[in-house]
């Protein structure tokens, strides 16, 4: 199974909230993951009811069965002072370039090296090991840049390594490489059943195949529930008015009110509720649409329910068992 798990997707799909679960979920019964964020947002800091967080990896969750989530926030300039202490042995000359402002002008005038240095960070977690020869983190995932962005984004160290043929720069990017394609590594996309998510999904795994990138799973999110059988769906699409009428004339039956009443009180509610069903209903076809445009993509697939409440620390951890159940982190 996959120890790199990169989370992607368009804006407003969820792929930070579905990055968390996922971390929730692979580090049930007694594992570790590492949840990175590179974005600079602080959405895992928020999602968890915590402060901002530092360039330092700290616990922020307990998953059942004893595991524990820890979060980084990268930070682009921290990470190359690393790597100048790494490679060069610059500690203390180091933080005097930072003060000059010669990291940030560095990072700025190459945004190459600011995307090598956040996925490096993210790639020595994964290969970093404790004195017993154990691998620090189970897993790590790191909540990617959306799906536009992503594929450049994960295989800029291929751009690097070419432009420096030598020398650490250039084996740090093989390095970065090697654990980005390799099967420990696995893109997943999160979308909704919208035919512009969808689209960019479908564009998404095209490009990472095209870079020789691999591709994990597809997670739907905020799927909502069928309200209407099969045949309120019929009557509601051909606008039958009578029947939708007798129907709720029946329903308000069982209230106690009388046939006269009954009548009065239906009528000026049939036509609000056939158009509500008529939207409910165009609704559902695009749904249909898309889950088979996914389906089309012969990937594994995930669902997750739309939590009307809102997503909170018991919403995080109803998507993690989810997420178990179906298989992603089994």
């Amino acid at each position: 199974m996959s120890r790199l798990h990169v989370v992607s997707g368009k804006g407003g799909t969820g792929k930070t909230t579905v990055a968390a679960a996922l971390a929730l979920a692979l580090a049930a019964e007694g594992k570790r993951a590492l949840l990175v964020e590179v974005e600079g947002r602080q959405g895992i800091a928020q999602l968890f009811e915590t402060e901002a967080l530092p360039y330092e990896e700290r616990k922020i969750a307990v998953a059942p069965g004893g595991g524990e989530v820890f979060a980084l926030a990268i930070d682009a300039e921290q990470a190359l002072l690393d790597y100048l202490h790494m490679f060069y042995k610059l500690g203390s000359a180091g933080r005097a370039l930072k003060k000059l402002g010669a990291i940030d002008f560095a990072t700025t005038i190459a945004p190459g090296l600011r995307d090598v240095l956040l996925t490096g960070k993210a790639c020595e977690a994964v290969r970093r090991k404790d004195r017993t020869g154990r691998f620090v983190y189970d897993y790590v995932v790191m909540d990617a840049p959306p799906t536009g962005r992503v594929t450049r984004f994960l295989n800029v160290n291929d751009e690097v390594a070419g432009l420096a043929r030598i020398g650490p720069i250039h084996n740090q990017a093989q390095a970065v490489m090697r654990v980005l394609k390799s099967p420990e590594t696995a893109v997943h996309f999160v979308t909704l059943l919208e035919e512009m998510p969808v689209q960019e999904t479908a564009d998404g795994i095209a490009d990472l195949r095209a870079a020789g990138l691999p591709v994990g799973g597809v997670v739907i999110n905020m799927v909502r529930p069928a309200i209407l059988d099969e045949a309120a769906v019929e009557a509601a699409a051909n606008g039958r008015r009578e029947e939708v009428a007798r129907s709720l004339a029946h329903a308000l039956e069982r209230t106690g009110s009388g046939s006269a009443r009954r009548a009065g009180l239906a009528e000026p509610l049939v036509e609000p509720l056939l158009q509500e069903a008529r939207e409910h209903t165009e609704r559902l076809a695009l749904e249909h649409r898309g889950r088979a445009d996914v389906a089309r993509l012969g990937l594994p697939t995930y669902e997750l329910r739309l939590l009307g409440d809102g997503v909170d620390l018991a919403g995080l951890y109803r998507m993690a068992r989810e997420l178990r159940k179906q298989g992603v982190a089994g």
